[in-house]
């Protein structure tokens, strides 16, 4: 029986998962990162991605808006203002919302927050990236 974990997956509004795992995969501003238990304490912040929760006879798959990745040696939690689970995103909502972007910043107008556009391109991409990753996988 392999070692696990316990995650708990935080947003601002809700739990949405509180299990154990053998492995969680997070996007961080440095980059990727893989916890296994028994992990070195870490305090991190994460970049808009996608989470992936390897349970042993499965892998869950969620989109967090960025946030806070804490790690103690046998339990991880993962808080972020925005979590959905990968496969309730809606591709057509978050296409709409990359146009919204890409429209606002190529405006120019002064009352355009040109860093919020920037932020939400950001945000619409990176749902876009854990959408096409979850198909991919489903074809195999």
């Amino acid at each position: 029986m392999a070692m696990t974990i316990h995650v708990d997956i935080v947003s601002a509004e809700e739990e949405i998962y509180s299990g154990t795992a053998e492995m969680l995969f997070a996007p961080l501003a440095t980059g990727e990162v893989g916890v296994l238990p028994r992990h070195a304490p870490l305090l991190a912040r994460m970049k808009p991605g996608e989470v992936r929760v390897r349970t042993g006879s499965e892998e869950l798959f969620f989109y967090v808006s960025g946030g806070i990745l804490e790690v103690q040696p046998h339990v991880i939690t993962v808080l972020a203002d925005t979590v959905v689970r990968a496969k309730d995103l809606d591709e057509a909502e978050v296409l709409k919302a990359k146009e919204r972007a890409e429209a606002a910043m190529k405006s120019r107008q002064a009352k355009v927050d040109y860093a919020r556009a920037q932020a939400e391109l950001a945000e619409a991409m990176a749902q876009l990236r854990a959408i096409q990753k979850l198909r991919e996988r489903a074809r195999k």
